[in-house]
């Protein structure tokens, strides 16, 4: 018997959240077992105020297309937790509006509040013998998910901050003074984008010549000391550092400006680390100092998106629909790398129940000794994941996006 599939993009968009979306709308088309290939606009809290599109009659083919290279996401997302309570009405009230539209398949691409979404839903269709099938389609900016290689958006975003920060170097190189340039990147708790700025540096000893991540303790003084042996050794000198850099006692060091604020997931939001230091730094030294945090590019430029994670995004999504079309439940797709030259990987499954709500961190034995930098192993692991130039349709010398009506 035929049932409609329905797809919700949730939490911070991506370059390459909409490949997904696309592999699955691709992947949900090609099967006599899907009717209808529904979006979630806003995902689940859009969902729920009964807003949400037909996506396989309402993109043509050449939209579709149009949708792989498109940034953000098209459906729109949502921070929106579901209640930890499986006995709230929420949820009988979710699944009726599942019955009148006849879904057999849930697809929800998120990160890691977004797996714990797919958790709650499958856990509970399985007490109510609910036979729709609960997919998690991972993406994350931050490549902070349990259980796979690496994460769908994080390779585009790495590409970013390498391509963004090699051409910083170059714009703090021009001038003979003494100056500091202190560049802050995403990162809460987990440093896999910090440590891309890494890729940027074109022969070793290059900038950044000081890489901090919040995975080591961060000490204002030995800060002060690796700034001045840097100051020693060359006039301008770029330091990339986390958002989420902490001291030995778990405080953050935006907050030492001004405390942080609550998002509704109870994380605390970061900003102002760069900002930070570059005063610190202009107190402590005297000289040119200036502070730039990339926010959002890291997320939302297409135009440096990495091919190689697009195409991944994609396979992400086609296997999402594979592995609902074949009985399971409750998994999020994973990436396992299989060879590292030439660069291999191969989709898989791995329960939702053990990837939400826990982080990886980045690993401390790719933290060089004093804290400022990171091993070759990571150059290894990271540099397949930014490889290639997707080809893009451009009109007027701008690239051409896929819009919602």
């Amino acid at each position: 018997m035929k049932k409609n599939a329905i797809v919700g993009q949730s939490g911070g968009p991506t370059a390459v959240i909409n490949a997904s979306l696309y592999g699955i709308i691709k992947e949900g088309m090609a099967h006599d077992e899907i009717d209808r290939v529904y979006g979630m606009i806003n995902g689940i809290e859009g969902f729920m105020s009964g807003n949400y599109m037909d996506l396989s009659n309402d993109l043509t083919a050449e939209e579709l297309e149009l949708l792989k290279l498109t940034p953000a996401a098209y459906l729109g997302s949502c921070r929106y937790k579901l209640p930890d309570d499986l006995s709230s009405p929420f949820y009988p009230a979710l699944f009726e509006k599942f019955r009148v539209m006849d879904i057999g398949y849930f697809f929800y691409i998120g990160g890691n509040d977004s797996m714990d979404t797919v958790s709650k839903l499958s856990r509970y269709a399985a007490h109510h013998q609910s036979d729709i099938r609960f997919i998690g389609i991972p993406k994350t900016i931050d490549n902070d998910l349990v259980l796979t290689d690496h994460t769908p958006g994080y390779g585009s975003a790495a590409k970013y901050v390498a391509d963004t920060v090699r051409e910083i170097v170059l714009d703090a190189s021009v001038y003979q003074q003494k100056s500091v340039t202190i560049i802050e990147l995403m990162g809460r708790h987990a440093g896999w984008l910090t440590a891309a700025s890494a890729m940027a540096r074109k022969f070793e000893g290059d900038n950044p010549v000081l890489i901090y991540l919040p995975e080591s303790d961060f000490n204002f003084e030995q800060f002060a000391s690796d700034v001045d042996s840097a100051l020693q050794k060359r006039s301008s000198i770029i330091i990339c550092v986390s958002e989420g850099l902490s001291d030995s006692n778990g405080k953050f060091i935006c907050e030492y400006a001004d405390e942080a604020r609550l998002d509704t997931f109870g994380h605390k939001m970061l900003t102002g680390s760069g900002k930070m230091l570059e005063n610190f730094v202009r107190d402590r030294f005297g000289v040119k100092v200036r502070s730039i945090e990339l926010n959002v590019s890291q997320r939302c430029s297409g135009m440096l998106a990495s091919a190689v994670d697009i195409e991944e995004s994609v396979q992400a999504g086609i296997k999402g629909v594979k592995t609902a079309l074949e009985g399971i439940t409750g998994m999020m797709i994973a990436f396992k790398r299989t060879a590292d030259s030439p660069y291999t990987m191969e989709c898989v499954t791995v329960d939702v129940n053990e990837v939400c709500n826990k982080e990886k961190l980045f690993p401390y034995e790719w933290i060089s000794k004093n804290g400022t930098d990171v091993t070759d192993d990571f150059l290894t692991y990271a540099l397949p994941l930014i490889q290639g130039e997707p080809e893009r349709k451009m009109e007027g010398g701008r690239p051409v996006y896929l819009y919602r009506k």
